[in-house]
C-alpha cells in the first residue's frame, strides 16, 4: 500500500483582506492630507509661475516671480532675520531643553508633575503665548519685566518697539516655547542610558563634565539628531511668534521669511510672488532636512 502525500493548497493570488484593512483606516487621514495639504502645495507651486489676476485670467511669467522675490532687498533682509532667529531659537531651545531634561530626570511623582507644568507652553496656542509675552514686554514700568528691571535701577526698555531688541525679544519667547518640547525628546534618550556606566564613572572619580561628555552625550546622540532636525525646520518656518508679537516691525527689523510671504500674498495681493517665496522655503527646508539627516546618520555610523 503506497502512502500518498497531501498536495499543498495554493492560495489564490490577489489582494487579501488583511492587506486592505490598514488602508481602509488610513484612507480618511490620507484624504484630508490630500485635500488640505498636498493639493494646496501643488497649486502653490503651479501659481508661482504665473502672475495671478483674479477674474482676468492668470498670465504665465515663468521664473520672473522667483527672480523678483529673490532680488528684493526686503526679502533678503527677511531671510537674514530668519537665519538669525532660527539659529538662536534652535540652539537656545536645545540647550535649555537639555538642561531641563537633566534637572527633571527621574521617576519621582513630584518630578512628573513638574515636567507636566514645564511642558504647558508647548500645548498652549501660540497666539495666546504671544499675547502673554506682549504683556510681559509692556514698555512701561507696569510691565512685569520692566517692573523687575526698575528694582535694579534700570529704566523701562522698549523691547518690541526698538529695532535693536525686537528680534532678540522674539527669540526669547521662541526658546521658552520650544525648550519643553526638546526636553521630552531628550528625556526619552536619557531613559536609555545604562546606569551602570554612571556608577562606574563615579567610582573612578570622573567629574560631572566628563560624564556628560563621554557618557550622556554619546548615548543621546540619536535624540539630539531628531531634536536638531525638528528645530531647524521650526526655525525656518517661524511665523506666528513674529506675527503676534511685532507683525514684522518695527521698521521691518523682525520681518522673517513667512511674514514676508504673508505680506506679499495678503497685503500686496501678489499671489505669484508669495507662492514663489513659499516654494523656495519648501526647497530650502527639504535640503536642510536631508543634510541634517545625512550628517546624523554619518555620525551614528562612526
Amino acid at each position: 500500500m503506497t502512502a500518498t502525500t497531501p498536495t499543498p493548497v495554493r492560495r489564490a493570488r490577489g489582494i487579501s483582506k488583511r492587506s486592505v484593512l490598514p488602508w481602509v483606516f488610513l484612507a480618511p487621514g490620507l484624504l484630508l492630507a490630500l485635500v488640505f495639504k498636498f493639493w494646496p502645495m501643488a497649486k502653490g507651486i503651479w501659481l508661482s509661475f504665473f502672475k495671478v489676476r483674479p477674474f482676468l485670467g492668470d498670465q504665465w511669467v515663468g521664473l520672473d516671480n522667483y527672480t523678483r522675490v529673490l532680488s528684493d532687498h526686503r526679502f533678503q533682509d527677511a531671510v537674514g532675520h530668519t537665519l538669525v532667529l532660527g539659529i538662536g531659537m534652535s540652539l537656545g531651545g536645545i540647550l535649555v531643553g537639555f538642561v531641563l531634561a537633566l534637572l527633571l530626570e527621574g521617576q519621582s511623582r513630584s518630578l512628573k508633575i513638574v515636567r507636566t507644568a514645564v511642558f504647558l507652553p508647548v500645548v498652549t496656542a501660540t497666539a495666546v503665548v504671544g499675547e502673554l509675552w506682549r504683556l510681559l514686554y509692556y514698555p512701561t514700568s507696569d510691565g512685569l519685566i520692566n517692573h523687575g528691571l526698575s528694582f535694579l535701577g534700570l529704566g523701562p526698555t522698549q523691547f518690541l518697539d526698538n529695532p535693536g531688541t525686537a528680534l532678540w525679544s522674539t527669540m526669547a519667547m521662541g526658546i521658552w516655547m520650544s525648550a519643553p518640547y526638546n526636553m521630552v525628546i531628550i528625556l526619552a534618550g536619557l531613559a536609555g542610558v545604562d546606569r551602570s556606566l554612571y556608577e562606574a564613572a563615579a567610582m573612578d572619580g570622573v567629574s560631572l563634565w566628563q560624564r556628560l561628555r563621554h557618557i550622556t552625550l554619546p548615548a543621546i546622540r540619536p535624540a539630539i539628531g531628531i531634536v536638531l532636525t525638528l528645530a531647524a525646520i521650526r526655525g525656518l518656518r517661524v511665523f506666528t511668534e513674529v506675527y503676534v508679537l511685532t507683525g514684522g516691525g518695527p521698521a521691518g527689523s523682525t520681518d522673517v521669511w513667512m511674514t514676508r510671504a504673508y505680506t506679499l500674498g495678503f497685503t500686496r495681493n501678489d499671489i505669484g510672488g508669495a507662492s514663489a517665496a513659499s516654494v523656495v522655503l519648501l526647497g530650502v527646508t527639504l535640503l536642510l532636512t536631508v543634510t541634517v539627516n545625512y550628517f546624523r546618520k554619518r555620525g551614528d555610523a562612526r
